[in-house]
């Protein structure tokens, strides 16, 4: 049985920019179920926008984003939307549309090859024993084991990893659905929607290369009928859509408390969504999940005698930052404060009348 230095479970932007930082100082092995190319196979249903703070931590690393992940139009604008008060309200942001599934693939496409991938590969257990961890995987139809110092999961908004190192503790989820549409409006947007009446959570849409995708996160009791039930209520405001081309769905974590942030025990550790790394106030995590692994990799490569505590201890400025989204939440979800917001049109760009 081959042990290594470190185990990497989920190779979304946290895992593969950790098991890229790991190359060449320690032993690693990563499985993912995503496949190294094409788009058969799990593929993560997202709007696909990269937020400021992630496009600063490749200009940290020196990379730039190659033409084929970039995706058309470039929107410098979000329309927010209250349904509730019949609002529509323009903001300014600076996000790059991307195509999030060929941004996964050219992620994992950068790991040196010294590190082990295993792509299309499902993780079956883990545990601990004797101090090192141990881990169960599938791969290429054959059952196998390893051995590591270090496990991180990187799995994650159902992790495994998560689970297992905290069996008690729970965390607000949502069933984020999303459908993909031909584009109809005569001039592509970004939006941000909320209806208190049919998610406490929000919902979104963005132009993408010919497509109008519309999602968002709902309870996950019905969340299928909230999403078909907001999407008649939009036409209201000029949204079309037509016939669905492709229909995604996937969990997704909510932070609303400290505790939910979450960092690892026994030389495993959490990075990215696993460890609740996500804005509560836009559900934006590949800045999180990028920080997190920027974080980690010097803490594993310098194996300091507590190296959980000091991930927990180097996490901290990242934690504070993400309870500050928590309460930004809270104003955004209230309909009375979105509502006072929206109406004070503060920071407000008024647009054509073309764009509903």
């Amino acid at each position: 049985m081959e042990h290594f230095d470190a185990a990497i479970i989920g190779l979304g932007p946290a895992g593969a920019a950790l098991a890229r930082k790991l190359s060449g100082k320690m032993r690693v092995i990563a499985l993912d179920k995503k496949r190294q190319c094409g788009n058969e196979g799990f593929t993560k249903p997202c709007g696909g926008l990269l937020a400021p703070d992630a496009q600063r931590s490749f200009i940290r690393d020196g990379i730039t984003l190659p033409v084929d992940v970039i995706a058309n139009p470039q929107i410098f604008s979000v329309k927010t939307v209250d349904v509730q008060a019949s609002l529509t309200r323009n903001y300014q942001r600076s996000y790059v549309n991307i195509n999030r599934h060929a941004f996964d693939l050219w992620m994992k496409s950068l790991i040196p090859d010294d590190v082990r991938v295993y792509h299309d590969t499902l993780c079956r257990k883990i545990w601990r024993e004797e101090d090192v961890w141990h881990v169960a995987f599938r791969a290429d139809g054959v059952e196998q084991r390893v051995t590591a110092r270090y496990l991180i999961g990187a799995d994650g908004a159902n992790s495994m990893v998560r689970r297992y190192l905290y069996p008690d503790h729970s965390i607000r989820k949502y069933v984020a659905l999303q459908q993909w549409f031909a584009e109809q409006h005569p001039v592509p947007f970004y939006s941000c929607i909320f209806d208190n009446d049919i998610t406490d959570c929000y919902s979104w849409s963005i132009s993408k290369d010919g497509y109008f995708i519309f999602g968002g996160a709902y309870p996950m009791k019905d969340g299928q009928a909230r999403f078909d039930a907001l999407k008649a209520r939009l036409e209201a405001f000029h949204f079309q859509f037509g016939k669905p081309m492709k229909s995604e769905k996937c969990t997704v974590l909510f932070p609303s408390r400290w505790a939910d942030f979450v960092c690892g025990r026994e030389n495993a550790f959490l990075i990215g969504e696993a460890a609740g790394f996500i804005s509560a106030s836009s559900l934006e995590g590949i800045s999180y999940a990028l920080d997190s692994a920027d974080i980690l990799s010097p803490i594993l490569t310098g194996a300091p005698e507590n190296a959980n505590g000091a991930y927990r201890k180097a996490t901290r400025a990242l934690r504070i930052k993400l309870y500050g989204k928590i309460i930004k939440s809270r104003m955004l979800t209230s309909a009375w404060s979105r509502k006072w917001i929206m109406k004070s049109g503060v920071a407000h760009i008024p647009q054509p009348e073309r764009l509903g």
